[in-house]
């Protein structure tokens, strides 16, 4: 499948999602993701999920890297220019929706890209091979791609790979690993 059609199908199959299914399935990827050997890193970049597009909820990897002493990175978006801006998470960040409903720190220290060690990448899909089908707005694609190369690259998804996806670009950043509530997958 290509990724238009991919993106649409894993839209329809993640609305069907109770919050108890989200809930029960985002703690069971959390906790596979102690298998993981990432545990050295400091610095993780987590995404903070839109609530209404039934996202992976990544508050028990919040709870997760705080209680491993990580320092937590997250980012806001600038839609005109398709630039992320990292800050800081610390308990004096305020956290507040943008107008496409995706929660962003407010204000707070930025860190440089540089610093950042390994990232959680949310995804609609993916496949065998480590490519991923996003919103399509290539956010993500642009902050990978100015990371070092040694940054880890973790997916989390509710969903299985599929074999392959049809339509994929040279500038896609391929996944590491990605993480669903029965399996880790090694690319």
């Amino acid at each position: 499948m290509d990724k238009k059609q991919l993106r649409q199908l894993y839209k329809t199959k993640r609305r069907a999602l109770s919050g108890a299914d989200i809930d029960e399935q985002s703690l069971a990827i959390a906790n596979q993701l102690l298998a993981l050997p990432i545990w050295d890193k400091t610095y993780f970049h987590v995404f903070l999920p839109i609530a209404e597009q039934n996202e992976v909820d990544t508050e028990c990897v919040l709870h997760l890297l705080s209680g491993k002493d990580k320092e937590i990175i997250v980012s806001r978006s600038d839609f005109e220019t398709r630039q992320m801006t990292h800050i800081l998470l610390t308990d004096n960040t305020k956290i507040k929706p943008n107008a496409y409903g995706i929660p962003e720190p407010v204000d707070g220290l930025e860190v440089p890209v540089s610093k950042i060690d390994v990232v959680f990448v949310p995804l609609l899909a993916f496949d065998e091979s480590g490519h991923r089908v996003g919103y399509g707005k290539g956010f993500y694609d642009k902050f990978l791609a100015g990371c070092k190369p040694d940054v880890v690259k973790i997916g989390v998804s509710f969903f299985e790979a599929v074999p392959e996806i049809a339509d994929v670009f040279e500038s896609d950043i391929q996944l590491d690993y990605c993480v669903t509530p029965n399996k880790m997958y090694q690319f």
